[in-house]
């Protein structure tokens, strides 16, 4: 695929989606396809945050994916059971009764049905974009090799800086990381350990982490686009993701 900057198009905040929900091997999963010729040896795993794919903003995500020319299955890894979207609302849900329930037991077949499907359609390069839960489980692809380029975008749930070193020591993938100015997941701290371990050209396959001010954890699915600095941040971690994808996928 040629690369051009110029030629990304960009993130939508609204609008209907226009992919479809496909069941792949029993794992639900919404499936953005591009609507001119593409690669077809080449897929996006779309790893989703704690709500799943239910809600409109990943299923659009996936869609921007596919508008710039990639094939992008968003997988349901959390078998029709992710947060509700009222939980910001809920004073009375037990998150760590839910995360207990959606460890790597549950989770990880859902992800590993699906890509092993793909792989017999003859799909051999996949890249992943993680967010937040969806980091935790780009860096596990990673650690396998199972994916070729990896992009987080404010990861969850990993251990800082031995996860760090465990891809600085184990994967082939180049790494984007999409972080931000609060982030209680991944904070500054993390943010700079990354910079150490993986920064100025020590990681041969390539790294390259974007940090985007005035914006919070979720930013780059769930932002507040109203605000003129989250929204430049939901659109710029998209924008870094496909250049990102184009250029080592």
């Amino acid at each position: 695929m040629s690369f051009c900057k110029d030629c990304i198009q960009g993130v939508r905040h609204e609008g209907e989606p226009q992919g479809t929900l496909e069941i792949i091997d029993g794992v639900t999963c919404y499936v953005a396809t591009p609507t001119v010729d593409y690669p077809k040896d080449k897929v996006i795993l779309f790893l989703p945050d704690g709500f799943g794919i239910e809600l409109v903003n990943p299923k659009l995500l996936a869609d921007d994916f596919a508008t710039n020319g990639f094939k992008v299955i968003a997988v349901d890894y959390f078998n029709g059971d992710s947060l509700p979207a009222d939980i910001m609302n809920s004073g009375s849900f037990n998150l760590e009764a839910w995360l207990a329930k959606h460890g790597n037991e549950q989770t990880r077949p859902s992800l590993d049905k699906v890509i092993a499907v793909l792989k017999e359609e003859g799909v051999t390069k996949f890249g992943a974009t993680g967010y937040c839960f969806g980091g935790r489980y780009t860096f596990d692809l990673a650690f396998d090799n199972v994916i070729q380029c990896a992009v987080v975008s404010h990861p969850s749930l990993l251990k800082v800086p031995n996860d760090l070193e465990t891809y600085f020591s184990k994967s082939q993938a180049p790494l984007l990381i999409n972080s931000c100015e609060v982030d209680q997941a991944f904070p500054t701290a993390a943010q700079a350990k990354a910079d150490e371990i993986f920064g100025d050209g020590k990681f041969a396959p390539g790294y390259k982490r974007e940090y985007f001010p005035g914006c919070t954890h979720g930013f780059a699915v769930r932002g507040d686009i109203k605000d003129p600095l989250v929204k430049a941040g939901k659109e710029g971690s998209f924008k870094a993701a496909v250049e990102f994808f184009l250029e080592h996928l």
